[in-house]
């Protein structure tokens, strides 16, 4: 559940800053497209319209605003710390192991309050990035969370009733990514990481637990890291020079890029003041140093001078490129072939057309297809009934033959069975005229023993 914490330094004045520039960006837009041929007047007396600044600034306080934090890196560099560091508060944050099977997204939103600012705030964390054998699909994951939160906006844009303005942007405004000390070079994971992440976010690299490389070390490697990013075309996050106020600290913190960061929620006293640093048996390291690390700089960076252009970059850098290419896909254009306008509706009629044409083509071909396979079918059909009628054939020819082989039979047994009869016949007449004789003679003795 979201919950409130005194977080930001963020002033009314940088507030109105912010405001100001996204009003002036805009006023010099609809400037550019409509006061061809306007005159320019002079008021002879105060209107009022000069308070529109002011006006945005309380609009966007009661509004609040929202920052989307992605942190990326491997399991056990310090990100939750960092983050707690930052924000001066705790974030409740589980400790992840070595053993995921994947990387995962983990998404937590905090409702922070700072005097009259409220910022809602969602930190995203890629657990288990680079803790698998098999590295090649890690950065997968988060590519498509980053996709997601890009479609779930231009899909809200595409609503006929849309809700934007208390729509909640989980769109990723910062990608800090948290490079392990080794101080010899980028691992090919980051360097693939980070050049599938350039095009959608905006990516600030920072080295975690820098107190564990000397600072000789510090510097060359973070000079390594610059030249292998830039030979691999990279693009990171640099932080704007074109507004006079701030061109200068942003050009001199562009040169110190990326930031070796040290975190820390512990307080150590350290002569009449509780500092938050580490101890070490050797001594102590301050996190808010600038001589120990960089952590007063990527803070001063990331939400006081730079929260708002973060903000802008990503809705009209990296948002606008992912609308265009996925508008271009469904087949929407600005001109058409002879680069003339090219209005929503005549867009939708020709995509109709062709999405008609399309299913029509279709509609035939699984016709011509159906038709074959009825054919086909048919044919296997007449196939299989002529050897049925074949098989049939055969087994009534066997029939017949057998059925002949067996009258043959029972007529040579009844020819068998006359004949023994016959036999029988003649052997009981032989029988029984021996008896008669036998009979007679038995008579013809008794009589002449009787005379």
């Amino acid at each position: 559940q979201p919950r409130v914490g005194s977080a930001l330094n963020v002033s009314s004045d940088s507030i109105r800053k912010g405001v100001g520039e996204g009003a002036t960006m805009a006023a010099a837009e609809v400037a550019r497209q409509s006061t061809e041929g306007a005159r320019n007047l002079l008021l002879s007396a105060h209107v009022g319209f000069d308070s529109m600044p002011d006006q945005l600034v309380n609009k966007s306080v009661c509004q609040g605003f929202c920052f989307n934090i992605l942190c990326v890196g491997e399991t056990g560099l310090g990100k939750s710390t960092l983050m707690d560091t930052l924000f001066n508060t705790k974030f409740e944050s589980d400790p992840a192991s070595h053993s995921q099977p994947g990387v995962h997204i983990k998404s937590n939103s905090y409702e922070l309050q700072e005097s009259n600012v409220r910022l809602k705030l969602s930190i995203i964390n890629s657990v288990g990035f680079g803790d698998q054998i098999n590295k090649e699909e890690s950065y997968r994951s988060i590519v498509e969370f980053i996709d997601a939160q890009f479609e779930a906006y231009l899909q809200e844009e595409l609503k006929i009733k849309r809700t934007l303005h208390n729509y909640h942007d989980s769109r990723i405004h910062v990608c800090l990514y948290f490079i392990a000390p080794t101080g010899h070079s980028l691992k090919s994971l980051d360097l693939v990481t980070m050049k599938k992440l350039d095009s959608k976010v905006n990516i600030i690299p920072i080295i975690a637990k820098a107190d564990s490389i000397s600072k000789t070390e510090l510097q060359k490697f973070k000079i390594k890291i610059m030249s292998e990013l830039v030979s691999n075309g990279v693009q990171i996050y640099q932080f704007p020079t074109d507004d006079e106020t701030v061109a200068e600290i942003n050009g001199t913190m562009n040169a110190h890029l990326p930031f070796a960061v040290v975190g820390s929620t512990e307080e150590i006293k350290i002569g009449n003041k509780m500092m938050k640093a580490r101890q070490y048996p050797w001594g102590t390291v301050q996190v808010e140093n600038e001589n120990h690390c960089d952590f007063v700089k990527l803070r001063e960076m990331l939400i006081r001078v730079n929260m708002e252009d973060l903000r802008e970059q990503t809705h009209a850098r990296h948002y606008e490129l992912y609308r265009r290419c996925k508008l271009e896909e469904m087949g929407f254009k600005d001109t058409d072939p002879d680069n003339k306008p090219f209005s929503l509706q005549e867009t939708y009629e020709a995509k109709r057309n062709e999405f008609l044409g399309e299913l029509q083509k279709k509609e035939e071909e699984m016709r011509q297809m159906f038709v074959t396979r009825v054919k086909e079918k048919e044919s296997e059909l007449k196939e299989a009934e002529k050897e049925l009628h074949d098989k049939f054939d055969r087994l009534k020819k066997l029939h017949q033959d057998e059925k002949k082989k067996l009258e043959d039979k029972k007529k040579s047994l009844d020819d068998e069975m006359n004949a023994f009869k016959q036999r029988k016949t003649a052997a009981e007449l032989l029988q029984s005229q021996a008896q008669q004789s036998g009979s007679q003679q038995t008579l013809k003795r008794e009589k002449e023993r009787k005379n």
